[in-house]
């Protein structure tokens, strides 16, 4: 399938939803050729990127990460603006094929026309994102959209992907005891500007204060991601829209605050430079793949391995050098 790169990119930047898509489908594809269009398109668009505000969400499954997601994106667009999820759905390593069921969760936000959802297999990428997930959220912010939201799995892989390509990172807990605390990485709450508390409503509300409180004492033990910006929790309810207001106002304080401090282009230029290294990484694995002469020694060395003869950093270190050649 044959692409026209420069009225593909007109019609994205008009807001097409279904250039759009159909731009998102192309950056997605593993064909060489559509890898090469891919690249047009998005040198066309690059100039017309980095207006919105990117926030990464994340949570344990059932917490409610959907469902925050539709009520907060309701009342964003109500305050004006356009709002895209890019929602990353886990792939069965079976079957290779995943549930896409975040469209059919955020029912009522899918059809409001300054919304637009994008459901994306995570295949083998770890940290809850897809390889093409940075590419998506560029595509969205040349049609226009000015908050973007990735959702990530959250079934406890490395969550440091999604911070690497967002300005926010949202943690999502429901209300509990010490015991939630204590179940809670370390690792992922320092990445966390914001803990939301969900599900602060009814019988739940005074189980919320308690969280909330625990969880503020004990960020204060943490190291946060930002020199501007202390780590703040919030109690809300995505089902009531109970403080959705006051969840919205803190993401504004901290666009404001960082922009300020300059911390916001700061961090993208280090996200880039990331993001640059990451493909560089991924570009060379598949060309060592495809190899012949790596190829032709693979199996002999991988059954070395196998057997216990051979080290895996040495098994390495051989074909890296064959394919030097």
């Amino acid at each position: 399938m044959q692409f026209d790169c420069h009225e593909l990119a007109q019609n994205i930047r008009l807001g097409d939803r279904r250039a759009l898509s159909k731009g998102i489908t192309l950056v997605e594809s593993a064909l060489p050729t559509h890898q090469e269009n891919a690249s047009e398109l998005l040198e066309i668009l690059m100039p017309y990127t980095g207006g919105s505000i990117r926030i990464g969400v994340s949570g344990a499954p059932g917490v409610g990460k959907s469902t925050f997601i539709e009520s907060f994106g309701g009342h964003v667009i109500n305050q004006g603006h356009k709002v895209a999820v890019l929602a990353v759905d886990p792939t069965s390593s079976v079957s290779g094929g995943s549930i896409l069921g975040d469209k059919t969760r955020m029912e009522s936000l899918s059809r409001e026309n300054d919304a637009y959802i994008r459901p994306s297999p995570a295949g083998k990428t770890l940290g809850g994102v897809t390889r093409r997930t940075r590419e998506t959220l560029l595509l969205c912010e040349a049609a226009g959209f000015d908050v973007i939201f990735v959702e990530t799995v959250g079934v406890g892989q490395s969550e440091t992907a999604v911070s690497e390509m967002t300005d926010m990172f949202l943690l999502l807990i429901p209300p509990g005891g010490g015991d939630e605390l204590q179940g809670i990485k370390r690792g992922i709450m320092e990445l966390a500007d914001l803990v939301l508390v969900n599900k602060s409503d009814g019988d739940q509300l005074a189980a919320a204060s308690r969280t909330a409180a625990d969880y503020q004492m004990a960020l204060q033990f943490l190291h946060n991601r930002s020199l501007s910006w202390k780590a703040k929790v919030q109690t809300m309810s995505a089902l009531t829209g109970q403080d959705i207001d006051l969840v919205w106002q803190l993401i504004i304080d901290y666009r404001n605050l960082l922009d300020t401090a300059g911390e916001i282009s700061s961090r993208r230029i280090s996200q880039s430079s990331s993001w640059m290294w990451s493909e560089i990484a991924e570009g060379l694995l598949e060309e060592l793949k495809q190899s012949e002469l790596v190829m032709s020694h693979i199996d002999s060395i991988e059954n070395e391995v196998k057997s216990g003869n051979l080290p895996p950093t040495v098994a390495a270190r051989k074909l890296i050098k064959k394919f030097k050649k």
